[in-house]
């Protein structure tokens, strides 16, 4: 019982903590307070265990994101109108083409153009045969009193990529951004592209974070993007706004076209990427773009416009056709999202798994039989390494399967080291892919081993991960995120199943800096090229975030799948790093991790600094 009461001490403590971090304070232990006045001490600790696990779940109702954001804007924003004088001002010309729009909107967007700090602008507006005449008249008028300001009227509606290009016909500038008729740009938007820029002008695409605003101006839903994740930008388009390209390349490939209507500017820019190499992409951590958010718009919700999936569809169906033809693209886990199939050759690459284990029979025999019953990959082996078993149980198991035709035992007599353990059964491997499997994993998806190896194939990926589960599925890891915790921790930890995450990033295939060791294919080149997991200094933890670091360094992409779905039962075979020897081998670990890593650490790149590293939730940064 005494024990019990420190853990809820400690607990209690922890939701303290919390509650303070969101500006809550004392708000939890007043309801255990109140449980233990009505039905008593055990009722209490029973409340604080909910409440623990409420609080550390990242999708607590607590977590007042909308206030967080307003709290954002106040602290981050209060100097924007501070700008330094810039070497390079280029002209920058904003496309907009205009269909009957509100009367209201449109002067929002255009006075957000008019009021920009960086004055070498010209706004490119093409009218698309609007029926309002109240829409032309504004037009013109703008037109008469601003000289940057330039208006073609359409004779004949020829939708958004017509209109586009011939807003586009008028532009003299160097660099385009587009602007829709209705949204409205921050204040600073072209000079923190600029100012970018003369930072760098080799750069020839440029994007920013971005939010919403309702009808009223309110801001919300803050996007705050990714560095450059070409893996998420085939699953859907998060680019979006706002977008700096260079014109000249704009004009090579022929601007917008016809056809591709609703997904047109995610066409204009996968073809523009065929012009550019990745390392002349850069991105602008600030909100610089604000997407009008009202009924029937797809800001609001994705599902509004089925003909822009249909058509985004079309516009990577046509893109990979001309890379790769045995390349596949379908429609992917929700609206406006997209799934990427790389081929696998006739002949299958043989794939090793390893599984280390010591003792635990009934987890090891769940996994060995869950991916039995449940992998469609032909062409794969199994090393089971045992690392000093002893138990009954466990060597009967051994004696069972050491036959098995799919199945090598390797006994491994040296103190447990996770990476010493996988680096020896890497040397014994026939597979030209590894697969790292902990013994607490058990299959789901039955082609987890197929849709790993077809990107682990991919010749600009290294390390493959998967989604992961606890045993009340909930999420116990999809990718891995730098920084939070002082080294790394799970993304979206503790979401449910079913929800979608941060921006969709549950449900789409993206590149992150590393996933976790529990379930990983690379190409077994790859591992040796790196010299595998380092036993010297990471015998236990953070070998695997180390592995990842070391292909990010080398060039490659490392890679996450929602489409692949395991349970793990997390270092139920390993304990908790609970005694005076594992905390302090696990400490050393940590410093391992600071000294070796910590300008990666400081800034993960596949993160963004607005999103906070307390927790695993992508919540605001709290600053």
């Amino acid at each position: 019982m005494i024990k019990k009461i420190s853990k809820s001490i400690l607990k209690f403590s922890y939701i303290v903590y919390k509650d303070t971090l969101r500006g809550d304070p004392f708000c939890i232990h007043k309801k255990a307070y109140r449980k233990y006045r009505q039905d008593g001490f055990k009722s209490m600790i029973s409340r604080l265990d909910d409440e623990y696990k409420k609080t550390n779940n990242t999708n607590s109702k607590y977590l007042d994101q909308k206030k967080a954001y307003q709290n954002w804007i106040e602290e981050n924003e209060e100097d924007i109108h501070l700008i330094e004088d810039l070497d390079y001002t280029p002209l920058i010309s904003i496309i907009t083409p205009t269909y009957n729009t509100e009367i209201k909107y449109l002067k929002e967007m255009i006075e957000s153009v008019i009021s920009q700090t960086y004055t070498n602008w010209e706004l490119c507006i093409a009218d698309d045969a609007s029926t309002s005449s109240d829409t032309i008249d504004m037009l013109k008028d703008y037109e008469t009193k601003y000289e940057n300001i330039k208006v073609i009227c359409r004779k004949e509606n020829g939708h958004i990529s017509e209109a586009s290009n011939s807003a586009l016909n008028l532009a003299w500038g160097e660099y385009l951004v587009l602007l829709d008729h209705d949204d409205t740009l921050s204040i600073n938007a072209l000079y923190e592209m600029t100012k970018k820029l003369n930072e760098n002008k080799n750069l020839k695409l440029i994007y920013s974070d971005e939010d919403k605003i309702d009808e009223k101006g309110n801001r919300f839903d803050p996007h705050f993007k990714s560095g450059w994740n070409p893996d998420m930008f085939y699953s859907q388009n998060y680019l979006c706004h706002l977008v700096l390209l260079k014109k000249s390349i704009v004009d090579k490939i022929g601007g917008f076209r016809k056809g591709y209507e609703g997904s047109q500017d995610y066409d204009l820019l996968l073809r523009y990427l065929n012009e550019i190499n990745y390392n002349e992409i850069n991105r602008i951590e600030k909100i610089l773009y604000h997407w009008r958010a009202i009924k029937g718009s797809t800001a609001l919700n994705s599902k509004e416009k089925n003909y822009a999936h249909i058509a985004g569809l079309k516009v990577l169906k046509d893109y990979f056709s001309k890379k790769n033809e045995n390349i596949t693209v379908e429609g992917g886990l929700l609206a406006n999202t997209y799934k990427v199939i790389y081929p696998i050759p006739e002949d299958q690459p043989k794939v090793t798994i390893i599984i280390p284990t010591r003792n635990k029979y009934t987890l090891l025999s769940k996994c060995i039989n869950s991916i039995f019953e449940k992998t469609t990959y032909k062409n794969y082996e199994i090393l089971v390494v045992n690392n000093g078993s002893n138990g009954p149980r466990i060597l009967k198991y051994f004696e069972k399967i050491k036959n098995h035709d799919k199945i090598e035992i390797l006994d491994y007599d040296k103190p447990f080291n996770y990476s010493a353990i996988n680096n020896y059964a890497v040397k014994h491997a026939s597979g030209e892919i590894i697969t790292l499997l902990n013994n607490d994993v058990e299959v789901i998806s039955k082609n987890w081993l197929t849709e790993m190896v077809s990107h682990a194939i991919r010749e600009e990926i290294g390390a493959v991960g998967a989604m992961l589960y606890y045993d009340d599925d909930s999420i116990q890891h999809a990718g891995v995120i730098l920084g939070i915790g002082g080294v790394a921790a799970h993304s979206h930890k503790y979401f449910k199943r079913n929800e979608n995450g941060y921006f969709s990033r549950l449900k789409i295939i993206q590149n992150f800096s590393a996933v976790t060791g529990a379930c990983i294919v690379v190409r077994k080149k790859l591992y040796e090229e790196v010299k595998g997991l380092n036993e010297e200094n990471l015998k236990v933890a953070f070998n695997d975030i180390d592995f990842c670091l070391k292909l990010l360094k080398l060039g490659y992409k490392n890679l996450w799948t929602p489409y692949v779905e395991l349970y793990h039962h997390e270092s139920i075979s390993r304990g908790k790093e609970d005694n005076p020897k594992k905390i302090k081998r696990f400490n050393t670990e940590v410093e391992y991790m600071k000294n070796m890593w910590g300008d990666y650490l400081i800034k993960d790149y596949y993160y963004n600094n607005n999103l906070c590293l307390i927790h695993e939730n992508f919540g605001i940064k709290d600053r």
